[in-house]
């Protein structure tokens, strides 16, 4: 049973990585932020109520669309925002960029810019703690546009024979990039996926924080027992386009998108509960929200003013030169 305060800090995260997403989006199209960034706004239920579910020094493997999963893991929002403007107190000491944000003292093993590329670090990561029985839990965020690597396949098949303590998450938002998830991934279910391998799989509502926290956490008390991997699908939704730059969208309709947003919106939904339940009012609800809004608008002024690298940084913490 969750804690009133472990309930409203879930609310708080929420609200954090939609308002920082939200101040990506205006840094880009102000042309303050280089490159692209593939927003979170819409699928917060998911990083939330899968990472309430862990401890600190639990595993996380990430995405490109990897903002809300770093927050939820712990991430700070001025270095977040620093890392997105390159800047040198970035997490990656702005060299990662958006695609590319790591974060070892929360144990975020870092977002990837290779669809299904975190797979097997995710595994290694629940090779890694079953060896050392520390009783870590290795989780492995991924979309569905990512179904369809043979490294998925070839990453269960060992955490099931093996019995690691690895949790796949298919955050299946129905588009890989500007495609619907039908038109490419075969079966009606793919939660089937995981059955193939003999792994306990679900599906689940991602836009229900408190259903995907439920669900995590009987795969994180599975996996610190030694029981093995599970594989878990929320069906969520992205608001905004593939990237900050699929603005138009003629992928899918504009109705499409108001139903979501107007009737499944996890953070509208989680609040009418808690205020339902008398977790909280309306009021400290609205306190929350505006005291994130002041720690973004203080990251996003901080990382601004924060220096960029020095050219001799060029060839420090990185693998090869």
């Amino acid at each position: 049973m969750l804690e009133i305060d472990q309930l409203r800090q879930m609310y708080r995260q929420m609200v954090t990585i939609r308002k920082f997403e939200e101040a990506v989006w205006e840094l880009y199209t102000s042309a303050v932020m280089p490159g692209l960034a593939h927003l979170y706004i819409g699928q917060e239920a998911v990083a939330v109520g899968v990472c309430s579910a862990l401890r600190q020094d639990d595993y996380i493997t990430s995405t490109h669309r990897g903002h809300g999963h770093c927050l939820a893991k712990g991430a700070q929002v001025e270095p977040m925002f620093a890392e997105l403007l390159g800047r040198a107190n970035g997490y990656c000491h702005g060299k990662g960029g958006s695609m590319h944000i790591a974060d070892p003292m929360v144990g975020n093993l870092g977002a990837n810019g290779i669809v299904g590329g975190s797979q097997a670090i995710a595994a290694g990561a629940g090779l890694s703690a079953k060896i050392r029985g520390s009783g870590q839990v290795a989780v492995c965020f991924f979309g569905d546009g990512a179904l369809n690597q043979g490294l998925l396949l070839e990453s269960m098949n060992i955490a099931s024979i093996w019995k690691l303590p690895v949790i796949y998450v298919c955050e299946n938002n129905l588009y890989g990039e500007y495609t619907p998830m039908q038109k490419v991934t075969g079966g009606e279910n793919v939660a089937t996926r995981g059955e193939a391998v003999g792994i306990p799989s679900y599906q689940v509502d991602g836009q229900d924080v408190l259903a995907v926290h439920g669900c995590t956490a009987e795969a994180v008390g599975r996996a610190r027992a030694g029981e093995g991997a599970t594989f878990l699908v929320c069906n969520t939704y992205r608001y905004r386009g593939h990237h900050v730059g699929d603005q138009q969208r003629a992928y899918r309709s504009r109705e499409e998108e108001a139903e979501w947003q107007q009737n499944r919106d996890p953070i509208g939904r989680f609040a009418a509960w808690l205020i339902g339940q008398q977790h909280a009012t309306e009021a400290e609800l609205q306190a929350i929200e505006a005291e994130v809004e002041q720690e973004i608008q203080a990251g996003v002024a901080a990382a601004k003013a924060a220096p960029f690298p020095t050219e001799n940084e060029v060839t420090q913490h990185v693998y090869a030169e």
